[in-house]
C-alpha cells in the first residue's frame, strides 16, 4: 500500500512499468508459444490411467466368433442398398428382428438453408432404424448405443454387417444389466441428430422427426462404429465433438486398454503412438498430434456422430477402421472382440462417467495433458494484453512521465498532460458501434438471405455472400464513426482510453473461450494478441492526412483562416505564416500543453466535392517541397491557441 500511496514511489513504478513493458511482452508472448508446444514432453505430459473403478480391470473373456456372419449381413446390406439407392429399411428391421431386438422406425426431415451439393435439393428427408435388446436382469433405466452412420457417400456396410452380428451374439448372453440400442442413422449426422432429439424429447435446430415409439433408460455412454473394409489395418479414434467439447477420458483409456489387449493397432489423428518417450524422436511425434488435435478441436465441428452424443451428456467416441498398406491385418472378429469388451466393462458402471478429466489434450493415446497444465499458455499470451492495458493505464494516469524519465528513446511516445481527462460516456458510442457490427455479421446474413431470394434474382448463396460483404464495407466507416465521438482536446488519450476498454474486453472475452475450448481460444489469443498490442492510430503520413483529416475537420463551414483543428493522432505543428497550411505530424512547439493540432486552411462554405480530400494531399506535397528547401519558419505565439 505505501508503493501506491507515495507519489514518488508511484511515479518510480510507472517509469519501470514504461520501460520495461516492450520487452515483457515480447517474452511472455514467446513463453506462450513455447509453453504449448512443451507440453508433448515428459515434464509435462502425463501416462493415461484408469480413473472409474468399475472399469479399472479387463478380466472379461470376449467370445465373439461372428466374422463369417458379420461379412454375410454386409454383403447383404450393400447389395440391398444398392439396390434401392437408399437405406434398406425393410431388410434392416427383418434383420434385426431375426436376431430377437425390439426394433422401431423413425422418420425425419430437415430443410438446410443452401441446396445440397450433390442433388440441389432444399429438404432432406430419411429414416433411422434402431433395435432395443433388453436387459435380462434389470430394469430399463440405463442403456448403451452402438451407431452406425450411413451417408450418400460412405455407405458403411461393414460396419452394418459387425453391429448386427454383435447384436446377435448379445442377444444369447444373460450377464446385461443395461439396455443396449443398436442405431442405423441415414444422412449421418442429420440422422442422428433427429434420433437425439427425438430420444430427449428437445427441438433445438428445427428438425421436423416423428416421435419414438419405444424407448430405453438413460444413455450412460456410446460408440459410433465406421468400417470401410473387412480387414482393418488400425483402429483411428476420433474425441472431437461439436464446439470441441471432449469425452471423459476414462472411455478413451478404455478403448486403448481392449486394443492392447487384442493387439490392435489404435492410432490418434492418423498417428500410431510413438513408443519411445526418452529421446527427441517420441516427443516431436506428439507435438504433430497435439498440433492437429488442437485445430480440430478449434473448428467446433463434430469428427463423428459421437459429437452430437455430447451435447446431450452421453460420452461418446467414433472407431475408425483403416485398411493401410501396414503389414499387419486384423479382420472383423478382432475389432469384434474388442467392442464386446468395451461394452462388458461400459455394464458394470455403478454411475455416469466422471472420476477421470474433461478438459485435456492428447500427443498420444498413452498420454495426456491436463487443464492444469495447458493453461498456462493461454495465460502468458493473455498477459501480453493485460499487460499492454496497464502501460495505457500508467500513461493515462501518471502524467509527465516522457520519454527521457521512463528510459525510451525521445521519439517514441510524448508526455501527456495530466489536466486532461477522458469521459467514459465518450467510449460508449465506439463500443456500441463494434458490438453492432459483430450483432449484423450474427443476423443480417439470415435475413438477406430470406429478403434477397424473394425480391431479388440471385441464389441464397450469393445472398448471403453479398450480405457479409455490404456488412464488411460498412465496416470500413468504424474508425470514421469513431473518430467524431473522441474528445477532440485530448485525442492521444482518447484512443489510448479507447484501447484500453478494448484489450480488457478482448481479454476477458479470450478467457472465456479458453475455458471452454482451449484450442479455439488458444489460436485466437496467438494470431490476435500480436496485432491488438501493437495497433496504434500511425502510418504514413499521406494515408494519414486522407483519413484523419476529413474525419477531423467537422464541416467545411467550421474552417477558419489561422485557426487550428484538431485530427487524432496527429503531432503539433508550426503553422505556416500567411499560408495557414498544416505541418506534418512532428514534435509540439512552445506553448502545446494541450491537444496537438494540423492547422488548416480556410474552406468554402457550402464546399462539395474533391477539394476536402484533395486539400490534405496537396498541403502534405507542399510542405515536403519547403522542407527540402528549408526549415519552414514557426507562428506566432499569438496565433497559438488560447493566446
Amino acid at each position: 500500500m505505501g508503493l501506491l500511496s507515495d507519489p514518488v514511489r508511484r511515479r518510480a513504478l510507472a517509469r519501470l512499468v514504461l520501460r520495461l513493458n516492450a520487452p515483457l511482452c515480447v517474452l511472455s508472448y514467446v513463453a506462450g508459444i513455447a509453453w504449448f508446444l512443451a507440453l508433448a514432453f515428459p515434464p509435462l505430459t502425463q501416462r493415461t490411467y484408469m480413473s472409474e473403478n468399475a472399469m479399472g480391470s479387463t478380466m472379461v473373456e470376449e467370445q465373439f466368433a461372428g466374422g463369417e456372419r458379420a461379412r454375410s449381413f454386409a454383403r447383404d446390406f450393400a447389395a440391398h442398398r444398392r439396390k434401392s439407392g437408399a437405406l434398406p429399411v425393410a431388410w434392416l428391421e427383418r434383420t434385426m428382428r431375426s436376431v430377437g431386438l425390439e426394433v422401431y422406425t423413425q422418420s425425419f426431415s430437415r430443410k438446410l438453408p443452401f441446396p445440397d451439393e450433390t442433388h440441389e435439393r432444399y429438404m432432406v428427408s430419411g429414416i433411422n432404424v434402431y433395435g432395443i435388446l433388453r436387459a435380462p436382469r434389470a430394469a430399463s433405466t440405463e442403456s448403451l448405443v452402438l451407431t452406425v452412420p450411413c451417408g450418400p457417400e460412405s455407405t458403411n456396410s461393414q460396419a452394418v454387417g459387425l453391429t448386427l452380428a454383435l447384436a446377435a451374439h448379445f442377444r444369447g448372453q444373460i450377464y446385461w444389466a443395461k439396455d443396449i440400442i443398436f442405431l442405423v442413422t441415414e444422412h449421418d449426422l442429420l440422422g442422428s441428430e433427429a434420433w437425439l432429439e427425438a430420444y430427449h424429447d428437445v427441438n433445438v435446430t428445427g428438425m421436423q422427426s416423428s416421435p419414438l415409439q419405444g424407448r430405453a433408460g438413460a444413455i450412460q455412454a456410446a460408440v459410433a462404429l465406421e468400417l470401410s473394409s473387412d480387414v482393418v489395418t488400425s483402429l483411428d479414434v476420433a474425441v472431437e465433438g461439436l464446439n470441441g467439447q471432449l469425452p471423459n477420458l476414462d472411455l478413451l483409456n478404455l478403448f486403448q486398454t481392449f486394443c492392447q489387449k487384442g493387439g490392435l493397432l489404435c492410432t490418434l489423428q492418423g498417428k500410431l503412438q510413438p513408443q519411445d518417450w526418452t529421446s527427441a524422436d517420441g516427443p516431436l511425434q506428439g507435438v504433430q498430434t497435439l498440433l492437429l488435435m488442437a485445430l480440430q478441436q478449434a473448428s467446433g465441428h463434430p469428427h463423428g456422430a459421437h459429437g452430437l452424443f455430447l451435447r446431450y451428456r452421453v460420452e461418446a467416441l467414433t472407431l475408425r477402421g483403416v485398411n493401410s498398406f501396414r503389414q499387419y491385418k486384423y479382420d472383423l472378429v478382432a475389432v469384434g472382440k474388442a467392442l464386446e469388451g468395451m461394452f462388458r466393462k461400459l455394464n458394470h458402471l455403478l454411475e455416469r462417467l466422471h472420476q477421470s478429466f474433461f478438459f485435456y489434450l492428447l500427443p498420444a493415446l498413452s498420454r495426456f495433458v491436463s487443464i492444469g497444465l495447458y493453461m498456462p499458455a493461454a495465460g502468458f499470451l493473455l498477459l501480453v494484453l493485460g499487460l499492454k492495458a496497464l502501460e495505457l493505464w500508467m500513461q493515462l494516469h501518471e502524467a509527465g512521465v516522457g520519454p527521457e524519465e521512463a528510459g525510451g528513446t525521445p521519439g517514441s511516445s510524448p508526455p501527456l498532460p495530466a489536466t486532461q481527462r477522458v469521459g467514459l460516456a465518450s467510449l460508449v458510442a465506439p463500443l456500441l458501434i463494434s458490438q453492432a457490427v459483430g450483432l449484423a455479421l450474427y443476423v443480417l446474413p439470415v435475413l438477406g438471405q430470406h429478403v434477397a431470394a424473394q425480391h431479388f434474382p440471385v441464389a441464397e448463396a450469393e445472398a448471403v455472400v453479398l450480405t457479409l460483404l455490404a456488412v464488411y464495407a460498412a465496416g470500413l466507416a468504424l474508425p470514421h464513426s469513431t473518430h467524431w465521438v473522441l474528445s477532440t482536446q485530448a485525442p492521444d488519450r482518447s484512443w489510448m482510453a479507447l484501447k484500453l476498454v478494448a484489450l480488457i474486453y478482448l481479454a476477458l472475452q479470450l478467457a472465456c473461450i479458453t475455458l471452454t475450448n482451449f484450442s479455439l481460444g488458444f489460436l485466437l489469443a496467438a494470431t490476435m494478441v500480436p496485432g491488438a498490442a501493437l495497433t496504434k492510430p500511425s502510418g504514413p503520413r499521406y494515408v494519414l492526412a486522407t483519413l484523419c483529416c476529413p474525419a477531423g475537420a467537422d464541416k467545411p463551414s467550421s474552417y477558419a483562416p489561422g485557426r487550428p483543428v484538431p485530427v487524432a493522432a496527429a503531432a503539433g505543428g508550426a503553422a505556416l505564416p500567411g499560408r495557414g497550411l498544416a505541418a506534418l505530424p512532428g514534435r509540439a512547439g512552445s506553448g502545446r500543453a494541450g491537444a496537438p493540432h494540423l492547422w488548416r486552411p480556410a474552406l468554402p462554405a457550402a464546399g462539395t466535392g474533391p477539394l476536402p480530400l484533395l486539400a490534405p494531399l496537396l498541403e502534405c506535397s507542399l510542405l515536403e517541397a519547403l522542407k527540402a528547401g528549408g526549415n519552414p519558419p514557426r507562428a506566432p505565439r499569438s496565433s497559438l491557441p488560447g493566446k
